[in-house]
């Protein structure tokens, strides 16, 4: 007797769109997955850093826009990927949709909250260099770590450092971000 292999369900974009407004979450290769609310420490550092960069951009009069989460990324065209990054910095402003961005960021930031380091380090590493995202950080409260991944490089080249470092943001030619000044 010959059991059937149980199937997966592929959900798509559309599927993403009608779940409830109240619930977090990302697709990620047909694949739904919850995110828990973020916690104090997480929305701080997620709330300094987006100012920063956006105070950089406006007196720089850049073109550039950043968003924080939740903002829909949709990378790819095939419909079964949807990511919300921490904080995403969109240069062309043609990627812009009514629901967020279609196509890859710039840079995007994670910051590691509980039972999210394996999704951040594998699974989004992987799809942010698959789309053409130019630079990525993973800032990680729990060991004061962030590690760069310059994913537009042919090696994707990556940089640790501590919160006790002033970090050049690649992207920019003066852009620093001065983790000790931060407060954290």
């Amino acid at each position: 007797m010959s059991q059937a292999l149980a199937q997966e369900k592929v959900y798509t974009e559309d599927d993403y769109y009608n779940l409830p407004e109240d619930v977090r979450a990302e697709l990620i290769d047909g694949r739904i997955y919850y995110q828990a609310a973020p916690n104090r420490i997480h929305q701080e550092i997620l709330m300094t850093l987006s100012k920063i960069i956006a105070n950089y951009i406006d007196s720089k009069k850049g073109a550039c826009k950043v968003y924080p989460a939740p903002f829909a990324v949709k990378l790819f065209e095939d419909r079964k990927n949807i990511v919300e990054p921490d904080i995403s910095v969109i240069c062309d402003r043609n990627k812009l949709t009514d629901r967020g961005c279609t196509g890859a960021p710039d840079w995007i930031i994670e910051i590691i909250s509980p039972g999210t380091s394996s999704h951040d380090y594998i699974r989004k590493l992987n799809l942010y260099a698959d789309a053409g995202v130019r630079e990525y950080w993973i800032v990680d409260p729990r060991t004061e770590k962030v590690i760069i991944y310059f994913l537009e490089m042919p090696d994707s080249g990556m940089e640790t450092y501590t919160f006790q470092d002033k970090i050049k943001v690649s992207i920019y030619d003066d852009l620093w971000i001065d983790f000790p000044s931060l407060d954290l």
